[in-house]
């Protein structure tokens, strides 16, 4: 068994029917990174971003060069 090796994930996501974007609050500042559906406009949460270091982490898990900032 290989321990403290962290296993290399990439994740999928509907590239014709999504948007990777990070929904900023007003408010308090929190960002979480996820997919906007392009039908219904509704967004969907995939993780917390603390820092630039998250969203980088999240560009590479779904292989997006890109990413729409909405609030």
């Amino acid at each position: 068994m290989m321990f403290g090796k962290k296993k290399q994930e990439s994740h999928t996501y509907d590239k014709e029917n999504e948007t990777p974007a990070v929904k900023s609050s007003i408010c308090t500042g929190e960002k979480t990174a996820g997919f906007i559906d392009n039908r219904t406009g509704k967004y969907r949460d995939v993780m917390l971003i603390k820092s630039e270091a998250d969203l980088l982490e999240f560009k590479r898990m779904y292989g997006v060069d890109e990413v729409k900032t909405i609030y």
